[in-house]
């Protein structure tokens, strides 16, 4: 299980504001988000370090290492802290396999809480490890604009501190199943697929995957592996995040909002990508 850690903490802040037509300064305190590195290994082999806000750990762990492609297909058995929890050292997580996982490459250097991994070559390369969608459950375009709302009142460390993303699965109604906030939108997403993987619900082709900010390639190749047949974002997407859409026969929508959105990508098309 997750050990309790703080996913924000109060500083004390000079304050700086208008008043009778000339800045005045005050001393007073606000709530900024937790940033934090953790490693994460796969059967006690580091695969990757990331920096993250605390909370939700072991399904960062296990997220990340399926939408990596890491697991090979084979199940989780544990997911536990390296390290002496009593001591709070909870900054270590390995994802044990029994050994049957792959070995893994490790990452070279930090995944940053932006993006994980770039280059226009990695589109093709997904589409020869993930095989486009089928079938995925079609979701009424006036449900997915009243998706960011629903999501936007359930993220308590965003509205606290102004700094985390958020992400989210949703059903075919604009359910709300599964809001994670974390101070880098992978990291964000990765907990949201960990604890459908961990709950034995993926692939999630019936539901929607919602990201706050923009979505880049990288959100499309989570989307992807765990199944879902829409992601949505309140900003817009890249051009290999279209791309990649298109081939994996995503719906891909941006700029989301209560009064419309872009639909980037739509597409069932199969071809494959020329190499």
């Amino acid at each position: 299980m997750n050990q309790p850690q703080s996913r924000s903490e109060r500083v004390v802040v000079t304050r700086v504001a208008e008043a009778g037509g000339s800045l005045v300064t005050t001393r007073t305190d606000d709530v900024v988000v937790v940033e934090e590195p953790m490693s994460i290994r796969l059967d006690d082999t580091l695969v990757a370090t990331t920096m993250r806000t605390p909370g939700h750990d072991f399904e960062l762990a296990a997220g990340f290492c399926f939408t990596e492609g890491s697991l090979g297909g084979v199940p989780i058995t544990t997911v536990r802290y390296v390290g002496d929890p009593v001591a709070h050292n909870l900054n270590v997580v390995s994802v044990d396999t029994g050994g049957r996982a792959p070995r893994p490459t490790p990452r070279l250097g930090n995944v940053s809480s932006s993006c994980g991994w770039c280059g226009t070559e990695i589109v093709d390369d997904l589409y020869w490890r993930l095989q486009p969608l089928i079938g995925p459950t079609p979701i009424d375009l006036d449900v997915l604009r009243n998706v960011p709302s629903a999501v936007g009142a359930l993220q308590g460390l965003f509205e606290s501190t102004g700094a985390a993303h958020g992400a989210a699965a949703f059903d075919e109604r604009g359910e709300v199943l599964l809001v994670r906030e974390d101070v880098g939108r992978h990291n964000a997403v990765d907990k949201v697929i960990g604890r459908l993987l961990l709950d034995g619900k993926l692939p999630a082709s019936q539901w929607g995957l919602f990201v706050s900010g923009r979505a880049s390639v990288e959100m499309v190749q989570k989307a992807w592996s765990a199944g879902f047949g829409t992601l949505l974002a309140v900003s817009a997407p890249t051009t290999l995040a279209i791309r990649s859409a298109e081939l994996a026969g995503i719906r891909l929508a941006g700029f989301v909002r209560s009064n419309g959105f872009n639909v980037y990508a739509d597409s069932h098309d199969r071809a494959r990508p020329e190499t």
